[in-house]
């Protein structure tokens, strides 16, 4: 694998201590020109995030936004997600299965609002996220909880809702088999006497179900080409 090397002015902005609105100015204009389009824009996008210490707040909606904007609308299949898009979402925001930090978790969780279609692996992956701060106290969502106790809190309530809320209707929440399980799994790490009382809600709400699954492909991330309106296979 060849190493990768930031740009100009990219890499000067990876070795300050604060990210400024003027280094945002700086990426839009020199580094990403056209926004976020290829995997090599994402990991610099990656490398900035971690190596800056300290960002403006204009920072976490300029990551967010850019990034979730390319994994959904620049790659295939546009407007939607399939398995090859979200084990490579997943393998750039987590370690063994942990997301890295808060804004990395927010950025899986925007990628699933704007999506056409949320896989069974991703809507679980988000939800694994509660469990294991629950569990093992590590990852984004332990950073970001108010109240560090194994009880579910009125927090926990609306992060599972936020993440299941393209699969509930009507008082229903339709989950398919691995999101089944994790719900499952958290319901083995919580105390019933420190549970927000909507908990017992939701777990009432679950049906599972069985949905076809669509057939998995083997193919590279494509990306879109503006200039030629094709595509263009991407590592």
């Amino acid at each position: 694998m060849s190493e990768f090397r930031l740009a100009f002015p990219a890499c000067v902005i990876a070795g300050k201590h604060q990210l400024t609105t003027e280094d945002i100015g700086l990426l839009r204009k020199h580094t990403f020109p056209q926004g976020i389009r290829t995997a090599d824009d994402v990991v610099a996008m990656l490398a900035l995030n971690n190596s800056c210490p300290a960002k403006c707040p204009e920072w976490n909606s300029f990551f967010v936004e850019q990034l979730a904007g390319f994994i959904v609308n620049y790659s295939y299949p546009q407007g939607s997600l399939d398995e090859i898009n979200v084990a490579w979402l997943i393998r750039m925001v987590a370690t063994d299965g942990v997301v890295n930090s808060e804004l990395e978790l927010e950025l899986v969780l925007h990628v699933m609002e704007i999506a056409v279609n949320v896989p069974d692996e991703l809507r679980a992956f988000a939800l694994d996220q509660l469990r294991l701060a629950l569990a093992e106290n590590v990852g984004g969502y332990r950073l970001s909880r108010a109240v560090d106790r194994k009880g579910i809190t009125r927090q926990d309530i609306d992060y599972m809702m936020r993440v299941l809320r393209g699969i509930s209707d009507a008082g229903v929440i339709s989950a398919p088999p691995l999101t089944w399980g994790v719900m499952m799994r958290i319901a083995e790490e919580t105390l019933p006497a420190g549970n927000h009382p909507r908990w017992a809600d939701i777990l009432s709400a679950l049906q599972l179900v069985d949905y076809a699954e669509a057939p998995r492909r083997s193919r590279w991330l494509r990306i879109v080409d503006d200039s030629f309106c094709n595509e263009t296979a991407v590592a």
